[in-house]
């Protein structure tokens, strides 16, 4: 008779070989639509989740939690590994203003909405718009992936979608203590929050990642040159890993080793002579993780919830989408007179703010607690992961082509 840890482990491999084969034949499917393979994962899993009752995976178990854990981790490290210092040096006045006080004018103008659509108090009105306040990389680097546009609005879209990670946590957290009774919103509290988790962050990120890309791009001293592939997992896993122990942004850690990771050459290291192979490998990883993540959240979508609060939902998530993004860039990318943005580019960035994992892990969480009004937090981040990845992220490719911001490839 087998045991009950045994049949655990036969479960999670199952489930692991159904969705990596759904996932292939998804990944074609998206190909031949020419769309963004993580709308088309999305939908299909919502084909064979609560449509099919195939995948029927429990948002709370311990090999959801993994895959949704590792699998944004490698693609945040990814994500860095491909931003260069130079770009990002260009643009961070409006990578800071997008990360901060974005963040809470986009949590501001979404919880006001709430307020009245649901008829909930303030202070959990702004719970749920924190949840879905911060844009998710683990949605939104899979994206420019295949889709190639103008590389100093991709750099900006990609590490706000990073950085403000740790401003849409910290005022979830934030409001979660004032919700449940244990807590006041006090200003120098949360900016001592985020002090700590974002720059503690961009700390660990920076040491762990300086130590082994020592190992493995230095001509003399690296002495893991051909374990480079693995020492790349390992790094962007020690990162995030040694960010959560100390309590400060995994997330945050692990996109800043990427970067770290992609920039040697800048820090006199170079990794050129297992380039191919590291690249390689990192896209094959990456393919994966998005296949596993996203066919999973399409799964656990609840479309009994979401029936409860449809229009309730539908237009908290359109005013996110067609309101407070559009304010949020102009307020924060406008004033930036060094980068001096086009309209089209910034047209674009008000399109792009797809939401997934963070947010869907929030609201997991919040409803795992059990607080009050649970249910509509879930309504609204589950409409707003299917609006934005099937939507926008589908049409990102139409849109940078018609604003002229698309890059086109060269052969050869």
């Amino acid at each position: 008779m087998e045991s009950a840890t045994s049949l655990a482990i036969s479960h999670d491999i199952m489930l692991v070989i159904l969705i990596l084969t759904i996932g292939m034949f998804s990944g074609k499917l998206a190909s031949w639509l020419k769309l963004p393979d993580v709308a088309v994962f999305i939908a299909i899993g919502m084909v064979f989740g609560p449509g099919l009752n195939l995948i029927h995976e429990p948002s709370g178990s311990l090999i959801n939690q993994m895959i949704l854990t590792v699998g944004s981790v490698f693609i945040l490290f990814d994500g860095g590994r491909n931003l260069k210092l130079s770009g990002l040096r260009k643009v961070w006045i409006t990578l800071s203003l997008l990360s901060l006080p974005g963040v809470l004018i986009t949590m501001f103008i979404v919880g006001t909405g709430v307020h009245y659509l649901f008829g909930v108090d303030w202070s959990f009105s702004f719970l749920a718009a924190a949840v879905i306040a911060s844009t998710d990389p683990a949605s939104i680097i899979p994206v420019f992936k295949q889709v190639k546009i103008k590389e100093r609005v991709r750099e900006t879209v990609e590490s706000e979608s990073a950085f403000n990670d740790a401003t849409g946590s910290i005022l979830t957290f934030s409001m979660l203590a004032i919700v449940m009774g244990s807590g006041s919103l006090s200003i120098g509290s949360m900016s001592w929050d985020f002090v700590k988790t974002a720059f503690g962050g961009i700390l660990v990120g920076i040491v762990v990642s300086a130590l082994f890309t020592y190992l493995s791009g230095h001509v003399r001293r690296g002495i893991l040159q051909e374990y480079a592939s693995i020492v790349m997992i390992i790094c962007g896993l020690a990162a995030y890993w040694l960010g959560d122990v100390l309590h400060v942004s995994g997330f945050m850690a692990t996109f800043v080793a990427g970067i770290i990771w992609g920039n040697a050459e800048t820090f006199k290291l170079s990794l050129k002579t297992k380039e191919v192979e590291i690249n390689s490998f990192a896209e094959n990883i990456t393919v994966m993780m998005r296949m596993l993540i996203f066919l999973l959240l399409g799964s656990q979508v609840n479309f009994g919830i979401l029936g409860d609060y449809f229009w309730q939902s539908l237009v908290a998530v359109l005013l996110l989408m067609f309101v407070a993004r559009p304010i949020t860039v102009l307020l924060c990318a406008l004033p930036d007179r060094t980068v001096k943005w086009t309209w089209q580019e910034l047209l674009f960035m008000c399109w792009v703010r797809e939401t997934g994992v963070i947010p869907a892990a929030l609201s997991g969480m919040i409803l795992a607690m059990g607080v009050a009004h649970a249910e509509i937090i879930s309504a609204v981040t589950f409409m707003a992961i299917v609006l934005t990845i099937v939507i926008q992220a589908s049409t990102t490719g139409w849109v940078a082509r018609k604003l002229g911001l698309e890059v086109k490839e060269t052969s050869g």
